[in-house]
């Protein structure tokens, strides 16, 4: 039984799980949709009522019959290295590649769908919020009086990205920002803005889920920080025990949107209140293990490993 790793050539924390399982002795294959088709060859039978497939990468032929468990990583776009890409070979390769391993019975860490559905922060912040998570007052809006009236209530407010960092080269970063009444409102008719209620936090809290595995790990703020995730605060990540509650709303979040891994992101108050403010289905761990050292890339390898569930078609 063979694990199946998507993701680009160079990831370096991708490296870190494949060293694991190699300890494990647990066989796997790694591949880049972007080389389908050309390094790699996949071929799908779906024939007398029943159905295989395989894939070969490198050398290695990967049954889907064997197929253990799929980790979706970083994958690249499928068709993006061939000799002529096009959008429409892209949607062909993609239609062949994952149609293909859907119809595999294996684990999937984590389903695309289920990972599309929750990338969309709106739905997420719901999620959060009926899974008992504290989440700060939020609109999403491209009203400019919507706006300026949430501004005026909660007076100090954060404006961020609800997609993340847009594409392109060089690449462009947009910084939560705080914002006061007295912003021009106006181009939010330009585009849907998100607005946040500020938490002033003494700490950045990461907390790593993998399966039912929690990884808790903090790091003190500065004063005055608005955003984590831009420039440097003079701390280093720690270690830190999970409070029961956030281990019981993290039990409910992944229960319903049947994530096997989600890193999710906190604002830790002067109270010690953690204020939900992301959950990325596909947030990077190697900078926390790294610095906490912790056993996440070992978490995650010891969960691909297990066996596959007994067929469901």
């Amino acid at each position: 039984m063979t694990v199946l790793i998507l993701t680009a050539e160079q990831d370096v924390t991708a490296d870190m799980v494949v060293a694991r399982l190699h300890e494990q002795g647990v066989p796997m294959v790694r591949l880049d949709p972007a080389d389908v088709p050309g390094r790699a060859v996949l071929s799908a039978d779906y024939a007398h009522g029943d159905f295989d497939g395989y894939l070969s990468v490198n050398g290695h032929v990967l049954s889907m019959g064997g197929l253990r468990s799929v980790w979706v990583r970083r994958p690249g776009e499928p068709a993006a290295h061939a000799p002529e890409p096009s959008p429409w070979l892209t949607a062909e390769t993609r239609q062949a590649l994952f149609g293909m391993l859907y119809s595999a019975s294996t684990r999937w860490m984590n389903h695309p769908r289920r990972a599309e559905q929750a990338r969309h922060k709106p739905w997420q912040l719901r999620v959060a919020h009926s899974s008992g998570f504290a989440v700060p007052p939020t609109v999403i809006t491209t009203a400019p009086r919507v706006a300026q009236q949430f501004v005026e209530q909660y007076r100090q407010v954060v404006v961020k990205s609800a997609s993340g960092p847009p594409p392109g080269e060089p690449p462009v970063a947009l910084p939560t920002t705080l914002i006061g009444p007295d912003a021009d409102f106006s181009g939010v008719a330009a585009g849907p803005a998100l607005l946040q209620q500020y938490i002033p936090k003494r700490a950045d809290i990461r907390l790593t889920c993998i399966g039912d595995r929690l990884f808790g790990a903090r790091k003190t703020a500065v004063a005055g920080q608005v955003d984590g995730g831009f420039g440097e605060t003079g701390h280093v990540w720690e270690p830190v025990a999970v409070p029961g509650r956030i281990a019981r709303s993290v039990q409910e979040y992944t229960a319903f949107t049947e994530l096997a891994y989600t890193a999710f992101d906190f604002a830790e108050d002067e109270e010690g209140v953690w204020w939900f403010l992301e959950g990325n289905q596909g947030g990077q761990f190697g900078f926390i293990e790294l610095e906490t050292g912790q056993p996440i890339s070992e978490a995650v390898a010891l969960w691909l490993s297990q066996r596959r569930p007994a067929d469901r078609r």
